[in-house]
């Protein structure tokens, strides 16, 4: 289900996490991780939004002239369970169609660093998703990020706001790579040009 939307139209990159630095290695706030790689990308800092409760870039993404696009990254400021109201306000502020909308988020169905790339569907329990859905609708993009499963009898809720293991670690910047390079991919060529080349 491929959606065809205005080229001039903006970009909203939304990283899903929680904010401040008790969260910031958490399996949780992976989103967070691919925003800030792609800020580094974009050789930019996040700037406080006057309307949204967000941290937010504008700039482009792809290679230079047309194939480039008009983005703005955006990081919820709100806790992962009220995300849908920030992306709201930049969703309406900015103009972006909802098609537009991609959400970088941690995916505990799918094994640890693979990509899932998709447009629409459900939330699978994940709070940032069903904030958003239920703010505006579950047709926007989503790069699905895997950490696979608690292991033993551990609670998800804990699992997820734990930090990555130290076996995890040492793959973590270049899975994260990678789906910075993914979600790149998507806004420049279409979906389904990236998920044929990172969807594994």
């Amino acid at each position: 289900m491929e959606m065809t939307t205005d080229a001039t139209a903006p970009w909203l990159i939304v990283g899903l996490g929680n904010p401040g630095p008790g969260y910031a290695a958490n399996r949780h706030n992976v989103g967070f991780m691919v925003a800030d790689l792609l800020a580094e990308r974009m050789r930019s800092a996040f700037k406080r939004h006057g309307k949204a409760q967000a941290q937010v870039i504008e700039g482009r993404i792809g290679p230079p002239g047309p194939g480039s696009r008009r983005v703005v990254l955006a990081k919820p400021m709100s806790y992962m369970n009220l995300s849908g109201g920030p992306v709201t306000t930049l969703r309406d502020f900015y103009k972006v169609p909802t098609a537009n909308i991609v959400a970088v988020h941690d995916e505990l169905d799918i094994d640890y660093g693979t990509l899932r790339l998709k447009l629409g569907g459900g939330d699978n329990g994940h709070n940032g998703l069903k904030s958003m859905t239920k703010a505006m609708g579950p047709d926007y993009h989503r790069v699905r990020f895997g950490i696979g499963r608690p292991p033993g009898r551990m609670q998800v809720a804990d699992f997820v706001l734990k930090d990555f293991s130290g076996a995890e670690r040492k793959e973590l910047d270049y899975f994260v790579d990678r789906a910075a390079d993914a979600v790149e991919a998507l806004v420049s060529e279409g979906l389904e040009r990236a998920q044929s080349n990172y969807n594994s």
